[in-house]
């Protein structure tokens, strides 16, 4: 049984602060199956599936000096997608319910939720939860004996990791200052729209490149974006330093099987040259991703992170304040991220359900540029959300890929421009 009451995490208080019309702070992650689906029984599985996650079974509401969280008899229940992806979760017109929704298009089951309730982790151990349960019921006697995902203890799930593992480390000398990063330039889409490409690669062909360079993959990713940024960049601007932020699952660093937001994010800054090739790019990416991911670098910026909550005097500070602080700040680290990445990684299923599975994608909005990467099988999948007209970025982005000899297949929504 969920508490009845607690507190939004630390990265939660962000999301509150900083959500806006264009980036409502929600996130994507989609399941595509083998056959078409059924609304009855996704509906029937969804009400099967809200026990077992008791924590997001929740609303939102503001208190004088929290945000907070208070359990809900509300059941979930799925619809028609009929919004644009990410579409706004924390607005006036939906205060007092659940800030998640399950939507299904053709074979397509989409979990939308707001970010202040969870991360990517925790969106995907529910969604196969919702996914499990769906296909119990359309196929019984397959899935019978395949556990749900969530196993682990409803105290556990609901655990503020930040605050339980704070250290107060402290790091060796000065935390590096993060210079002014180049951003994107060109108009905006009107009406505070997102456009959403769905890339479709092949993860052997894409990992057998980067092993060819000698890097990771997200690595490869990443130098492969910055050089496609390089490109579109104003020669005069060309000094400037490439950045991008990847976020890091600090569950891979802490034993944390929380359900709750538990994730910091890593920098990795390059200023390009004309003379810069894939070759160079990649070395310097890893390089430097590889030093930020070091587990004493990780645990210290966690720590730095945290450590504001446990400054004398904050609790007591309005939350109108705290909200005008968290803005300007997060102004502030803006200044330093060209575009961000993140790697949720390969999405791993009982072998009783891999033949009705078809895909996962994920999509997360944004001011500027976010591109998600989730593999399944051999279907590597880059969903990228972009606030910008220009798709030159992207063009430029897919088309060294199909030059590296890559497989690609390529989607985009439609926008007014």
């Amino acid at each position: 049984m969920a508490q009845e009451w607690y507190k939004v995490d630390n990265v939660a208080k962000v999301f509150l602060a900083t959500n806006t019309r264009r980036d409502p702070r929600v996130f994507r992650i989609s399941c595509t199956l083998q056959e078409q689906i059924d609304p009855e029984l996704l509906n029937e599985a969804l009400r099967v599936t809200a026990p077992e996650w008791p924590q997001f079974q929740v609303t939102l509401h503001r208190g004088l000096f929290w945000h907070y969280f208070e359990s809900t008899d509300q059941l979930p229940t799925c619809h028609p997608e009929d919004k644009a992806p990410c579409a706004p979760l924390y607005v006036p017109e939906r205060r007092n319910r659940l800030i998640y929704r399950v939507t299904y298009f053709g074979s397509r089951i989409n979990l939308e939720m707001f970010h202040a309730l969870t991360d990517g982790n925790g969106g995907f151990l529910f969604l196969k939860s919702i996914v499990r349960n769906y296909l119990a019921l359309v196929h019984p006697a397959e899935m019978q004996d395949v556990p749900t995902p969530n196993s682990a203890s409803a105290a556990a799930l609901e655990q503020d990791s930040f605050r339980n593992f704070y250290g107060a480390t402290k790091r060796e000398g000065k935390a590096p200052k993060l210079p002014n990063a180049y951003h994107l330039r060109g108009k905006r889409l009107p009406y505070d729209q997102l456009q959403f490409f769905e890339g479709h690669l092949s993860a052997k062909e894409v990992l057998a490149r980067a092993h060819e360079l000698g890097v990771s993959l997200t690595s490869y990713l990443g130098a492969s974006l910055m050089l496609a940024i390089y490109a579109e960049m104003p020669a005069l601007e060309r000094s400037k330093p490439i950045a991008i932020s990847l976020p890091v699952n600090l569950r891979n660093y802490y034993p944390s099987e929380t359900a709750r937001n538990f994730f910091n994010s890593v920098y990795v800054i390059l200023t390009l040259t004309e003379t810069d090739t894939m070759q160079t790019a990649a070395a310097a990416f890893d390089a430097q991703l590889k030093e930020a991911l070091l587990p004493e670098n990780i645990k210290a910026q966690m720590d730095e992170y945290e450590k504001l909550e446990h400054v004398p005097g904050i609790r007591p500070v309005p939350l109108v304040v705290k909200n005008l602080t968290v803005k300007f700040f997060t102004a502030l680290e803006k200044k330093h991220v060209t575009a961000v990445i993140s790697n949720m990684g390969r999405v791993t299923l009982p072998d009783a359900m891999k033949p009705y599975i078809k895909q996962f994608a994920a999509f997360s909005s944004c001011e500027d540029l976010f591109t998600c990467v989730a593999s399944y099988g051999d279907d590597l999948v880059l969903g990228t959300a972009s606030s910008h007209r220009s798709t030159n970025v992207l063009r430029r982005l897919y088309r060294g890929f199909a030059e590296a000899g890559l497989q690609v297949t390529l989607y985009a929504t439609e926008v007014e421009k």
